[in-house]
């Protein structure tokens, strides 16, 4: 048995109550999945699987429900990250406060790149979207708390800070450790216009209808050969949505 599956049942337990008091506040049980979850993330430092499968079970949802939901949200981390996640601004006003060069110190300072943590597991680092802090570019967030008005010596004395355990943001806990990244390889291959497997290895995935239709004609023949709707018996080389006259007949009839 390893320690998580003795470490985990024991903080189910101790969560259980404050669980069942988030769901107490919702009509509806699931309302409180990502209460819920956040809870575990912040004692567990990720949204442990473990955490997804005991809020499926406690909300009667299926495991597969919950992961999508979490998978959603890009504050959930579904590994485990260092217990400071340095989350820089790329938005328009940092980008020409010189956001640029602040990131690129970043990576020279920590040795990583973006959605990388260092090999002491301390550092997690990552360049994100807009932080709604124009007026104080550059800015960025430790775990969640904004920094503003970054320059490489803010960096120097805050990355000090950290090592030496005096900064004024507190560590996230860290249950497990952290592998190199915390992206998921699935996520990363849709971000990077990956395709699912029905469209893996053939000359063109994106024709419009599909795989092997080119010109969207045997799409177009599961709408027009129903039986329920005689008027649409006609073959055309126009997808259905692109047809305003077999759409007019639909409609009239």
């Amino acid at each position: 048995m390893t320690q998580r599956e003795v470490d985990f049942p024991a903080l189910a337990e101790r969560l259980r109550p404050q669980c069942e008091a988030i769901v107490a506040r919702y009509e509806e049980r699931r309302s409180a999945l990502l209460p819920i979850v956040h809870l575990f993330q912040e004692h567990e430092g990720y949204a442990s699987r473990d955490a997804m499968r005991f809020t499926a079970d406690l909300l009667g949802l299926s495991p597969a429900v919950v992961e999508s939901t979490v998978s959603f949200y890009t504050l959930f981390f579904r590994k485990p990250v260092g217990k400071y996640v340095l989350q820089v601004c790329r938005g328009l006003s940092c980008t020409i406060n010189g956001a640029e060069n602040i990131m690129a110190y970043f990576r020279e300072k920590l040795g990583i790149g973006h959605l990388q943590t260092t090999e002491d597991g301390l550092f997690s680092y990552e360049e994100v979207e807009c932080l709604a802090s124009c007026d104080r570019a550059t800015c960025m967030q430790v775990n969640l708390e904004f920094i503003y008005d970054l320059t490489p010596q803010a960096i120097d004395d805050m990355i000090a800070a950290m090592r030496a355990g005096t900064f004024s943001v507190a560590p996230m806990v860290q249950s497990d450790p952290p592998g190199k990244t915390w992206s998921v390889k699935q996520d990363g291959e849709v971000s990077r216009g990956g395709k699912a497997a029905g469209a893996l290895g053939v000359s063109s995935p994106n024709n419009p209808g599909g795989v092997g239709d080119s010109s969207g004609v045997i799409m177009l023949d599961r709408f027009v050969l129903r039986d329920d709707a005689p008027a649409m018996r006609a073959r055309s080389n126009e997808r259905l949505v692109q047809d305003a006259k077999l759409v007019a007949e639909v409609i009239e009839e």
